[in-house]
């Protein structure tokens, strides 16, 4: 398996990716249009959009995207997917693992996210209130996490990408 940079080309089997993962529950399709309008996005960053390809076949996505704590720049998590026949397989620790060492390099503080509070803790990440990171909407609860990446992890409301609150 290989983990790489997320191509144009790419896109058409990631949307679909997203489709098969998130299906289950209704969202596939939801899932599928965010992406879509991250990738057209201001806030899209090509570098943390982060797929895991086994031969010409994309197994898993992971996207990260310019989101705010207050006025300080900040990285939103999700979706992150693997289609559901490759699950357990450790492609999605890949994938967060890989979103991790990228976020470092390119500078950035902290990484937060809207997730499972059964499997993202293992990984490092913590409820964000705990760091003084506000989520958009307090009924997250715990479910709204945080990876600080650094001591200087900046405190205050999150906003997440514009498309994010337009779907």
């Amino acid at each position: 398996m290989e983990i790489r940079s997320e191509r144009p080309g790419d896109r058409p089997a990631v949307l679909l990716l997203a489709g098969s993962a998130f299906g289950t529950g209704g969202g596939g399709p939801q899932e599928q249009a965010l992406l879509a309008a991250l990738f057209a996005s201001e806030e899209y960053i090509p570098e943390l959009s982060i797929v895991a390809v086994e031969g010409q076949e994309v197994l898993g996505h992971c996207i990260s995207t310019r989101g705010w704590i207050g006025d300080a720049p900040a990285l939103g998590l999700g979706p992150l997917a693997v289609l559901p026949a490759h699950q357990g397989r450790g492609i999605g620790a890949a994938l967060l693992a890989e979103t991790r060492r990228r976020a470092v390099l390119l500078g950035e503080r902290v990484i937060v996210l809207l997730g499972h509070t059964g499997y993202y803790p293992r990984f490092g990440y913590r409820p964000a209130a705990t760091l003084g990171i506000l989520a958009p909407d307090p009924r997250w609860g715990a479910h709204f996490m945080a990876l600080p990446l650094g001591a200087d992890v900046p405190a205050g409301p999150f906003c997440y990408a514009a498309p994010f609150n337009s779907l």
